[in-house]
């Protein structure tokens, strides 16, 4: 008899027999049923790899609509008085509009949206997770870059303005470079509150991390383990991405010292 039978058998002739089970066997017991019995634990790391998918995409599309929007509204902002562009214009309060409604709006709020009105009957349930938590960490991403293009001494844009480059190259080979140093932190703590947030899709009926220990939870009526260990798993995997972005940024400090 293996280890998890013995413990199996201890815990049905404690219950059988009406006697008190002791703590360490009770423990073991809900271990063994929330994450040993029929595999369960390929249930999580199937969830946790969906959870990973969505973060990723939505980091992705994040940082992409994030630099258009910043690159519009940073553009916008340092037009000179009396030469304002009303193309440029138009963009920009499309440009806020889009920030001001998904930073005002609860995530969980869009996610209905998306799922339920926008894309109604849709089959593609990770697809449109990825596209909501897409757009909404580009408006946030937005405001970071757009912060970090700000910090920028505006003496560099005029210098290779001064040189004949124009706007474009100017902000693709000078400018966002530094931003993108100064605008790494606030970029890391997205991604790790992206990837978090990513626990919502439960309401859409996506088997993550999250929805994964709810169905477990379901089917053991033990709640302690499946909850608790989901709990850990996310605590691990932000404290390996901080560990991760930590070292991104050493060797960036670094590389500015030589």
């Amino acid at each position: 008899m293996g280890f998890w039978e013995s413990i199996e058998a201890t815990f049905t002739a404690l219950r059988t027999a009406q006697e008190a089970i002791p703590f360490h066997i009770q423990m073991l017991h809900d271990f063994y049923q929330s994450f040993v019995e029929g595999d369960r634990w390929l249930l999580y790391l199937k969830g946790l790899g969906t959870t990973f998918q969505i973060t990723i995409a939505a980091l992705i599309l994040g940082v992409i609509l994030g630099i258009l929007v910043a690159v519009v509204r940073t553009s916008h902002d340092q037009q000179r008085v009396g030469r304002r562009n009303p193309v440029l214009g138009f963009f920009n309060v499309i440009c806020k509009i889009y920030t001001t409604v998904i930073r005002g709006t609860p995530m969980m709020v869009q996610l209905l949206i998306m799922y339920f009105v926008i894309f109604a009957g849709t089959r593609n349930t990770l697809g449109v997770a990825m596209l909501t938590f897409g757009i909404n960490s580009g408006a946030y991403v937005a405001e970071i870059i757009r912060g970090g293009i700000m910090s920028v001494d505006p003496g560099q844009m005029e210098a290779g303005r001064s040189l004949g480059l124009s706007y474009v190259p100017v902000m693709k080979e000078i400018v966002i470079p530094q931003a993108i140093k100064n605008i790494l932190p606030a970029l890391g703590n997205e991604l790790i509150t992206l990837f978090k947030e990513t626990s919502i899709v439960t309401v859409i009926g996506l088997v993550d991390l999250t929805k994964v220990a709810i169905q477990i939870q379901a089917r053991t009526y033990q709640a302690l383990m499946p909850f608790f260990g989901i709990a850990l798993v996310y605590l691990v995997v932000v404290m390996v991405l901080t560990w991760l972005l930590g070292i991104f940024e050493r060797r960036l400090r670094q590389s500015d010292k030589r």
